[in-house]
Formats: C-alpha cells, sequence, structure tokens
C-alpha cells in the first residue's frame, strides 16, 4: 500500500502544481488536508512518509482510537476536524485536535470557549458555512454569516482564521466557492477549507487555501 500511497500523491500533487500555475496560485498556500476517516493507521503512516503533514477527521472517536499513538512518533503532523462535533465532545476536540474546522452554532461556541480556557490551547477555529442552504447539512446560512463569525470572534474569542465549506452535490460548486471567499474577504478572513478529490481544481482556482482530500490519496473506502 505504501507504494500505491505514494504514486497516488505523486499524482495529485502534479494536478495541484498545475492548478496552481493555472490559476496564478503560490504552491506555497495551498495546504492539503489528507482525509483520513477510516484510513487504518498503516496507510496513515505511509501517507505521512510521503510527506503529508495534514490529516482531516471527521469523528472524536475514532481519532482517540487512533491517534495518539501516531502523533506521539510523528509530533509533527496537524490534525483537523473537518465533521460535525457535538458540543458535547468539545473537550475531547480540544484535547485532540490542532484545528476544527466545523463550528456550526453558538453552543458549540460557546462550549469551545470553555474547553480552550480550561486546557489553555490556542487551536485554530474555521467556521462551516452551510453554502448551498441544504436543510440536511450542517453550518452557518450565507445570510447569517457576518453576524457569527463577530459572536464567535468578539464574544467566544475563539481565534477564528477561516471558513469551510461543502458545496451541494451534483451542481457547479464554482459559485459556492466564490461566494465563500467572498464572504471570508468582508470579514478579513484569509482561510478557505474547499475543494476535495473531485474539485479542487475549481476550489483552488477561487482561492482556497485548504483542500481536503481523501479519495485521491487512500482510494475508495
Amino acid at each position: 500500500m505504501q507504494n500505491q500511497i505514494e504514486r497516488n500523491l505523486l499524482a495529485l500533487n502534479q494536478k495541484i502544481n498545475n492548478a496552481c500555475k493555472t490559476y496564478e496560485r503560490k504552491l506555497s498556500d495551498i495546504n492539503l488536508v489528507a482525509v483520513s476517516k477510516t484510513v487504518a493507521a498503516e496507510n496513515i503512516l505511509a501517507a505521512i512518509k510521503s510527506g503529508c503533514k495534514i490529516f482531516g477527521e471527521n469523528y472524536v472517536k475514532e481519532t482517540q482510537e487512533k491517534w495518539p499513538a501516531i502523533k506521539q512518533n510523528h509530533p509533527q503532523t496537524k490534525l483537523h476536524l473537518i465533521g460535525h462535533l457535538q458540543s458535547n465532545k468539545a473537550r475531547e476536540a480540544i484535547d485532540l485536535f490542532d484545528c476544527i474546522e466545523s463550528l456550526d452554532s453558538e453552543k458549540l461556541a460557546k462550549e469551545l470557549q470553555k474547553e480552550i480556557a480550561k486546557q489553555q490551547k490556542n487551536p485554530e477555529i474555521f467556521i462551516q458555512i452551510n453554502i448551498g442552504e441544504e436543510q440536511q447539512k450542517s453550518g452557518i446560512a450565507p445570510q447569517a454569516a457576518h453576524d457569527f463569525i463577530n459572536f464567535a470572534r468578539n464574544e467566544c474569542k475563539l481565534n477564528v482564521t477561516g471558513l469551510m465549506c461543502v458545496p451541494p452535490t451534483n451542481e457547479e460548486p464554482s459559485p459556492y466557492f466564490a461566494l465563500l471567499a467572498k464572504i471570508a474577504k468582508e470579514n478579513g478572513l484569509t482561510k478557505l477549507s474547499m475543494g476535495m478529490s473531485a474539485d479542487f481544481s475549481e476550489a483552488i482556482a477561487l482561492g482556497s487555501t485548504h483542500i481536503r482530500v481523501g479519495t485521491a490519496i487512500f482510494g475508495e473506502r
């Protein structure tokens, strides 16, 4: 599997490089978040060996089971929570993750504030925007983004540095990426987590700084 992951990453990095050249982006501004949900520890280690530095996990419990041992031997790796976070898991999330990309409610913001104070940590926080206003998805509605960003930054004193979104499936993603970039710019945020295996080139074109890629690295789940 090591060789396959290495080959996948070589091909992926070439595509990222090509997209940066095409859209006049600096390669150093693009952070690859390797989505390791349901991926076995040995395959995560293969990705680390092949140069991956940032990993995205969806679930607190799975992260607790896999990552402490990996982190012990590879303390340079960074962990991003990219899945929905229940407010009752805030303590564990602050303990585990360097960045939480999925802040999506006032209740969660307040719980994160409490835990950050208790644990004396300062993780990066991205706010998840429900960019397509889909009922089945978590996130803050685009029209409510400005007020929520101010609440999280000013009232909860969270280290809000960016926004995250998942555009509607089977729709052209570019208008949604453009809207997220507009909201970020209006609120002085420089980091954008948008773009996955199928649409990261479009995301890079529209200002993404963090692309979340799983399948193109680890294969189909």
